[in-house]
């Protein structure tokens, strides 16, 4: 068991002996002169040693004083080094945690040019549809579906998640025009969806009861859209993430219609780290890119 005097008396301790003045050590400290010799009157005490002499309106290192100075400014020295490390190799390394729909649908197609603004800093995407801890999975900054309020978390609105259904022009040709009551007996894609009974709902079409009938049944939102561009059913999509696809004519959206339930992406990080650099450059980066709405690579 390690016998260390008070950290807070021996950091005084270190700044008032560099200085051999404790005005100047309260200066440099952010204290009191009163709180200066308070604190060096606990170590002497805790130690039973003074560590200065006290001459009319000076302040000298004893014996004592002057053996110890060196060894607690090269330990302050050794500590100061060792978090500036951490701290470099935590500034060095973005890590980015987003659901795969985000990724594969938007932010991977453009997060090369944040890094080409940021050379100095590698970035990892993780892409998972379960949210991450901030803690154990080492993650800076998270893009997260939902209503928002989580706890303890700065939150910023991404984009509000809606919702209309998308098909290949060569799918519209061979089954269309239909109306939306005949989406009950097209080929759907992930008819699990629960947005599925809401848009229908919505648009006026009696959806029947039960479990959701046997179809192709995808994982991600990109998935069922690159689905649907492939001609293999109607898909369930946000309109937001296949803009591009729209306007290529890769895909057509058959109704003017485009439901929601308040769901959106949200930029989430720890209410702490707003101001590290690099998450402030990743939130300034981000918001831009959607407020610009830069096109997709082809």
């Amino acid at each position: 068991m390690r016998r260390i005097p008070p950290l807070a008396a021996v950091r005084v301790f270190e700044a008032a002996a560099r200085h051999e003045n404790f005005t100047a050590a309260a200066a440099e400290l952010g204290m009191t002169q009163a709180a200066v010799s308070y604190q060096i009157k606990l170590l002497e005490e805790r130690l039973a040693v003074p560590l200065f002499s006290r001459e009319k309106k000076r302040v000298l290192l004893t014996e004592a004083g002057r053996r110890l100075a060196p060894q607690v400014t090269g330990a302050f020295d050794t500590l100061d080094t060792a978090f500036a490390a951490v701290r470099a190799d935590d500034n060095a390394l973005l890590t980015i945690s987003t659901s795969n729909t985000f990724a594969n649908a938007w932010l991977a197609w453009r997060l090369g040019s944040f890094q080409v603004a940021h050379p100095e800093m590698a970035v990892r995407l993780l892409t998972s549809d379960v949210f991450a801890d901030f803690v154990t999975d080492g993650v800076d900054v998270a893009i997260r579906a939902g209503l928002g309020g989580w706890p303890d978390l700065a939150e910023h609105k991404v984009i509000g998640i809606d919702f209309t259904p998308m098909c290949s022009p060569g799918f519209l040709r061979r089954y269309g025009p239909f109306a939306p009551a005949d989406l009950l007996r097209l080929p759907l894609i992930s008819r699990h969806d629960i947005w599925w009974p809401v848009w229908l709902r919505e648009a006026g079409v009696d959806v029947p009861e039960g479990g959701p009938p046997p179809g192709v049944r995808l994982d991600s939102q990109a998935h069922e859209g690159h689905a649907a561009i492939a001609g293999q059913g109607i898909a369930m999509l946000t309109p937001f993430f296949w803009r591009n696809d729209l306007a290529e004519g890769k895909l057509v959206q058959p109704f003017t219609q485009v439901s929601t339930r308040g769901h959106a992406y949200w930029l989430v990080y720890p209410e702490g780290r707003r101001n590290v650099p690099k998450v402030k450059r990743f939130r300034e980066w981000l918001l831009a890119e959607l407020a610009r709405g830069a096109p997709s690579p082809v």
